[in-house]
């Protein structure tokens, strides 16, 4: 037997490992810069959603427990991202402008997040009872994360 889950699964640990590795090097805060990744990521997760959900009513009926677990997920990644954004470095640098970089911290609030993803992704997929529901809302896991905790480095910053 064939293990499918593998290339999907290395995909995904290169894009949060990417993304972490992002939020660990110095670079200045821009006023919209830092919102391209998180809306491409989430043209990549309304697709994923889509498929996600194609690949469950292919099967059956997609339950109100996978929807549940599903939002609760997404919900999940808003909450972690709130308090990532507080673990992010924020200073005026030698040319007043804003710089920011991520710590130990943040890097440690990526780990648990995706840990968690990770978890109720196979839990919403379980629930679904078919289909790759939990594990196609990756993106929209990460634009979710990204998105929030850039708008909140970016209010930060302008409080400087």
């Amino acid at each position: 037997m064939q293990n499918t889950t593998s290339g999907p699964a290395l995909i995904a640990v290169a894009v949060v490992g990417l993304v972490v590795r992002q939020q660990l090097r110095t670079r200045p805060v821009r006023r919209t810069g830092s919102l391209i990744a998180p809306v491409v990521l989430g043209v990549l997760g309304a697709a994923g959603l889509a498929f996600g959900i194609a690949s469950v009513d292919e099967h059956h009926p997609l339950t109100v427990p996978a929807v549940v677990l599903l939002v609760a997920s997404l919900a999940v990644a808003a909450s972690f991202d709130a308090a990532r954004a507080r673990t992010v470095q924020i200073w005026r640098g030698p040319g007043s402008e804003v710089l920011r970089k991520g710590t130990a911290a943040t890097t440690g609030l990526w780990i648990a997040s995706a840990a968690t993803h990770i978890g109720l992704a196979l839990w919403t997929d379980r629930a679904a009872g078919a289909g790759l529901l939990g594990a196609a809302s990756l993106y929209a896991y990460l634009a979710i994360g990204l998105g929030t905790q850039n708008l909140l480095v970016r209010r930060r910053a302008a409080a400087l």
